[in-house]
């Protein structure tokens, strides 16, 4: 159980994720900065569903480069959301089909821990 300070943040996060991600399949092969916007506010609300985000980031950073001995999912869940934001921070300067749906499903996935995790 989180406290509410942390749940108010992960619930803002999420939505400001939901936003952004309707705004670029708005504008589809515009701005890319609204996908790397979503990732990481997603990033932010699984982080503040979870704890301390400051701890939870140091323990992602440890792990970045341990794909194959992580054994807890989420773990290995944050870390495939920062490798994403990374890759996409090296892609080229417009929005495509493939990068959209790769963004949805990490947030569909965010949001069932933020909802998991926030739940009263």
């Amino acid at each position: 159980m989180i406290d509410d300070y942390r749940k108010g943040w992960a619930l803002r996060y999420i939505r400001e994720a939901k936003a952004d991600l309707r705004e670029a399949h708005r504008t589809m092969g515009a701005d890319p900065s609204l996908l790397m916007e979503a990732l990481r506010k997603t990033q932010a609300a699984v982080y503040y569903s979870l704890g301390d985000p400051v701890s939870i980031e140091s323990i992602v950073q440890q792990n970045l480069y341990e794909d194959d001995r992580i054994k807890n999912s989420i773990l290995r869940y944050l870390v495939e959301i920062e490798k994403s934001i990374r890759l996409m921070a090296q892609l080229p300067s417009s929005i495509d089909e493939k990068m959209l749906k790769e963004v949805e499903e990490i947030f569909k996935t965010a949001t069932e821990i933020v909802t998991l995790f926030t739940e009263n």
